[in-house]
């Protein structure tokens, strides 16, 4: 039996996540331009030795920098036309200018369809935009990429939330804590779904 005051505030919930995910788009922009890297994307080789210490960090802050670190080599590349696409395309998503940002990331996976932020980025802009088929493509196609991606991995989750699929939902989400230990927003996530799952059974 579904309970309608969970699906409610799930749906609430996941409206407060795009507003977030709007505005961490901004954040991250602000953050990795002065930062970034000269090697290459998903395949830097520094990002093993960064996974390795996120996992047994037990400092927020120091796990917070270890991902913002781990944000911006996956955002780089050698190519500067692919750097300026990129750019644009997170302007314009933050500004919720859907097609031009869409234009972008379509030019970004076109140039080099072997980078993976460029997959993640079009995955985000279309769970923005409802189209959550497009979106789980996008996302499946960056973890082919860069299995450790868990910014897709949560993605897939919350797309699972808003399907009201709650065990694929809930299976994204542990993924996403195996890679990074500190998403806490994905084990509030599980609480919630478990939860919510207890209440449908009653």
């Amino acid at each position: 039996m579904t309970n309608y005051s969970v699906m409610g505030q799930i749906q609430a919930m996941l409206h407060r996540l795009r507003r977030v995910a709007i505005r961490g788009i901004a954040v991250f922009a602000l953050v990795s331009a002065p930062l970034m890297p000269t090697s290459a994307g998903q395949d830097d080789p520094a990002l093993a030795g960064l996974f390795k210490l996120l996992r047994t960090s037990t400092e927020g802050i120091q796990a917070q920098i270890l991902q913002n670190q781990i944000w911006v080599i996956w955002h780089q590349h050698d190519d500067p036309d692919v750097s300026r696409l990129m750019d644009r395309g997170i302007r314009a998503m933050h500004e919720a200018d859907y097609p031009v940002a869409l234009a972008a990331f379509d030019a970004v996976t076109e140039l080099d369809d072997q980078f993976a932020e460029g997959w993640n980025k079009r995955a985000t802009l279309y769970y923005l935009m409802g189209d959550y088929d497009r979106s789980v493509l996008d996302i499946q196609k960056t973890l082919e990429l860069e299995p450790r991606h868990f910014g897709a991995l949560s993605g897939l989750g919350l797309i699972n939330m808003a399907l009201d699929r709650k065990d694929a939902a809930i299976a994204a989400f542990e993924q996403t804590i195996a890679v990074n230990p500190h998403a806490t927003g994905a084990r509030q996530n599980i609480e919630m779904l478990r939860e919510a799952q207890k209440r449908e059974r009653i």
